[in-house]
Parts: C-alpha cells; sequence; structure tokens
C-alpha cells in the first residue's frame, strides 16, 4: 500500500516549474530527488508536506501517514531555544525521553544539546532540523538539501542515520550531493517543467539510463520527422499526378498523406534539453613562477591562538589542484585564511609568488555585500554596461535582477556570481573554500571542467566527495598536529585516516 501518491500534480511560480507529475511512494522507498537550482525540488516537498498549494493536480496520503519535512532554513522561532528544546517542542512530557534517542542517533554531543540554536554552526542547525522532525518517528521523511553545512562526518553519520531507520519509513531526499544520493538512495527522480523522469536506480547508474533515455527519444525524433517529411514528399507527387488525370482518388490519397504527416509531427518529441540555471567559466592569466605558494614549517592556530597544526616544507606548483583534508575542527578554514592573509598581507612562513593572482572563494559566499547588485559588483571590473549585463544574464541573473540588491537572490544565483566575479579577476591562484555549496550538479560538474580544462592551480576545501574525486591532483591531510601528504582521499572518507 502507497504512503503517498502524486496524480497529475504541476506548479507555476511565474514559470512552470514541473506540470503533469504522478508517480508513489512506498514504505521503505528512498526516492532522490534531482534538479538544476530554482527548478522546483524546494516547492515539490513543501507541495507534498501541505504547506505550498500546487497549481493542479493531487496528493494522497494513506490514512494515519505522518510527514515531517526537513527544509533548508531553521525558522525564527527556533533560534531562540536551545538545541534540546528546539527537537522536543511540541512533545508531550512523557515522550521528551525520545529527544536524546533522537540526538544520540545523531551523535551530538552533549555539551552542543544546551546551546541556543542560533548561536549553532550551520551544520548543526542542520541537525537539529533533522532531530526534530525525526523523533516525532515520521513515516515520511522529506529533507530538502540535508547535506549542506555539514562535514564529511556529520554526512557519514547522517548516511548511517538514515541507514538505520525502521525499514517500513520512507524518505524523499532532494540533494546535489552525488556521493550522497549514491550512497542512500534506490530510485531517482528527475525533475522537469514538462516530462519528469523516473527510475528505480541510484543517482549515477539513473543518470547514465537518463542520458540514454534522452539519446534515445531524439533518435525517434528525427526518425519521426524524416517519416513525416517522406510522407509529405509522397503526397506532393500524388498531388501533381491527380491534378493531371483529374483523378479524385489520388486527391483523396494525396489528403491521407497530408494528414498522416501532420499527426506524425504533433506526436513527436524532441529530446529534452536542460535550460541551463547559468553558465560556469573561469579564467587563468597564467604565470611563469614554478611555485606559486610556499609554506615554510607554517604554524596554524585557532583564533584563540591555540596551535592547530603546523604544515612543515611545502610548495603548491603551477597546475597542481590540491586538496585540504581533515575531520571538522582540524584547522582547514584557518588554514585557508592564513593563506589569504600571507597573500594580501603578508606571513613569514608563508609566501606566494610575486606574479601570483588571486581568486578567492568563501564558503558563505561573505564576499558578495548583500547591499551591491549585480550590475556595479560586474562593472567595477571596467566590462562596460552592455557586456556586464550580458555576462549576467549567461550566469542565469535575469535582466530585472540585475540592478537590485543581493540579498533576494538564490544560493546558486550568489554561487554563478562569484563565480563570474572570479573571471573577471583573472587569476593564477585559487583559493576556494567549499566552491560547491549551493550549486546545483551542473554546476558542478562545470566547474569541475573549468577547473580541470584551464590547468588551474588552487587551493580547495570541499565536502564533496565527487567533486574532490574528480578534481584533485594532490591531497593534503590535517592529522595529529601535521599535514602530510597522501596519495588519495579514500582513506580519509572510508574513517581510516585523520
Amino acid at each position: 500500500m502507497s504512503l503517498l501518491a502524486v496524480k497529475s500534480l504541476s506548479l507555476s511560480l511565474g514559470i512552470p516549474l514541473f506540470s503533469d507529475l504522478s508517480f508513489s511512494l512506498e514504505p521503505a522507498d528512498r526516492l532522490g530527488l534531482i534538479a538544476a537550482n530554482g527548478r522546483g525540488k524546494s516547492s515539490l516537498l513543501r507541495c507534498l508536506a501541505g504547506v505550498l498549494e500546487a497549481s493542479g493536480g493531487d496528493v494522497t496520503r494513506a490514512r494515519g501517514c505522518t510527514l515531517r519535512l526537513v527544509e533548508q532554513d531553521v525558522p525564527e522561532a527556533l533560534l531562540g531555544l536551545t538545541l534540546r528544546e528546539a527537537v522536543g517542542q511540541g512533545l508531550a512530557d512523557e515522550d521528551t525521553w525520545r529527544v536524546d534517542v533522537a540526538l544520540d542517533d545523531l551523535e551530538v554531543p552533549e555539551e552542543v544539546r544546551d546551546q541556543t540554536v542560533a548561536g549553532l554552526s550551520g551544520g548543526w542547525q542542520r541537525t537539529a532540523l533533522l532531530a526534530r522532525a525525526a523523533v516525532v518517528e515520521p513515516d515520511i521523511l522529506l529533507l530538502d538539501e540535508p547535506t549542506n553545512h555539514l562535514d564529511l562526518s556529520r554526512i557519514g553519520i547522517l548516511q548511517r542515520f538514515l541507514k538505520g531507520l525502521p525499514r517500513d519509513v520512507a524518505v524523499i531526499a532532494a540533494s546535489h550531493d552525488r556521493a550522497f544520493l549514491d550512497a542512500v538512495t534506490s530510485r531517482s527522480l528527475f525533475l522537469r517543467d514538462m516530462v519528469s523522469r523516473a527510475f528505480a536506480l541510484p543517482y549515477s547508474r539513473a543518470r547514465a539510463a537518463l542520458v540514454e533515455a534522452d539519446a534515445a527519444q531524439g533518435r525517434q525524433f528525427d526518425n519521426d520527422l524524416a517519416k513525416a517529411d517522406q510522407l509529405r514528399r509522397q503526397a506532393a507527387k500524388l498531388k501533381n499526378i491527380g491534378l493531371n488525370n483529374g483523378s479524385d482518388l489520388l486527391v483523396m490519397k494525396t489528403k491521407q498523406l497530408k494528414d498522416r504527416a501532420e499527426k506524425i509531427e504533433a506526436q513527436a518529441k524532441a529530446a529534452f534539453k536542460e535550460v541551463s540555471a547559468g553558465e560556469i567559466r573561469l579564467a587563468n592569466s597564467g604565470t611563469h613562477a614554478k611555485a606559486l605558494v610556499t609554506l615554510n614549517d607554517a604554524s596554524v592556530t585557532a583564533p584563540d591562538g591555540r596551535l592547530l597544526f603546523k604544515t612543515g616544507q611545502k610548495w603548491i606548483e603551477k597546475g597542481d589542484r590540491v586538496v585540504l583534508l581533515g575531520r571538522n575542527g582540524a584547522g582547514k578554514t584557518q588554514m585557508v585564511r592564513a593563506v589569504l592573509a600571507a597573500i594580501t598581507g603578508g606571513h613569514e612562513a608563508i609566501k606566494g609568488a610575486a606574479s601570483l593572482v588571486l581568486g578567492h572563494s568563501d564558503q558563505g559566499l561573505a564576499l558578495l555585500p548583500a547591499k551591491a547588485t549585480p550590475f556595479d559588483l560586474v562593472t567595477a571590473y571596467k566590462t562596460g554596461d552592455g557586456p556586464a549585463r550580458g555576462m549576467l544574464a549567461d550566469a542565469g541573473i535575469r535582466a530585472e535582477m540585475q540592478t537590485k540588491a543581493l540579498a533576494p537572490l538564490s544560493g546558486g544565483q550568489k554561487a554563478r556570481l562569484a563565480m563570474l566575479l572570479l573571471r573577471l579577476a583573472k587569476p593564477n591562484f585559487y583559493l576556494l573554500d567549499e566552491p560547491t555549496n549551493h550549486l546545483d550538479i551542473e554546476g558542478q560538474e562545470a566547474l569541475e571542467t573549468e577547473l580541470l580544462t584551464q590547468g588551474a592551480t588552487c587551493l580547495l576545501v570541499s565536502h564533496d566527495r565527487s567533486f574532490v574525486r574528480n578534481v584533485g591532483s594532490r591531497f593534503w591531510l590535517i592529522e595529529k598536529k601535521r599535514l602530510i601528504e597522501v596519495d588519495d582521499p579514500e582513506a580519509f572518507f572510508a574513517g581510516e585516516l585523520g
């Protein structure tokens, strides 16, 4: 018996997001929801949860079925509560023991549980929202970008938590994290504006099946058009013969052939073509220096001055794509800040080459002032008004949004704007802290391609395992207060190092 049935569901919010969407959710289903930024994943989850009204169609839940939605943002009403209070809000007194069980399952340290939600990191806030949903033991969990702000260890805990749910609990997870989708889902739904596609496969295998299905549809479309064209040519010949001979039968046959051609053309379906959420392109200004950054046994410290680790003697050479690995709190962000400070202001043990041109992107996109407009940020590079508008449009920022403050832009739009500003800076060294945050899969793959084809030199931090595997050429691991080089990230991903 289905827990949830969706029939002919459609939604338009300014633009059509999806239409004629039908699927069912069975107990124990693990469904991955995939789409580009701004294409309706969050909106669909909200429709399923009953907090957003669809434009058409129906959502039917089984009698007695309980459903909880874990959204991306923390409700303002929870910010003043402690994590423990936020998770247990609404529970009867005799059920408050469930709070600690849920927090134990998600491996939340005791000292974190009584901190206010407002003072927690983004990762702990996401964990609090998940625990808040799980504590009521729902039949269906709807997860909107559940890995955002989580480090690799927390993503591993989340995966184990989901695998440990009762077998009859169903989960729908909207995510851009390809490795996470492969690890926790068994079905995939690719959300599209006209015809969405579903496969009883985890993400990577489903993606391959989707590509083949789209290609087959494209071949069928070409064959249909060729057949219609052939029928029209036959009709034209018969028409001439019929007119010359005065044959009513041939005239009727001509009309039948034309009608068949028109019917085939009307029913022919072109291959799906994804409308880009905005391009990502990078630049590489080049340098003659062999070593762009040199680390002379630098000490990396916490904000309170406590030593986190020492780097030893290391170099980042032209073309190196160095990935910094380490558990949460090991000092990855402090390392990035130390290199940034050294390049922009000098450091006795970290040196940048004289020809180094920096391109920096931080995970919180703090380099994008909230009150600035995209147009002003781009024209600051003396691009000219017309080219600036064109570049912003290519980055997925519509004309009416280009001269307004950044605040209303989505996370994906801001991330693409940040990448555009990086390109305009023409760096030869990229310092990237969680660059795939907010990027959809299309954007992640575009960024990977640019870093590889441009021969970019970079030091980066990322919790996206697929991105790390695809981009990294060298791997530095923070372990036991030392920075060591390892051959690949797999042992760290498996929890055997760090």
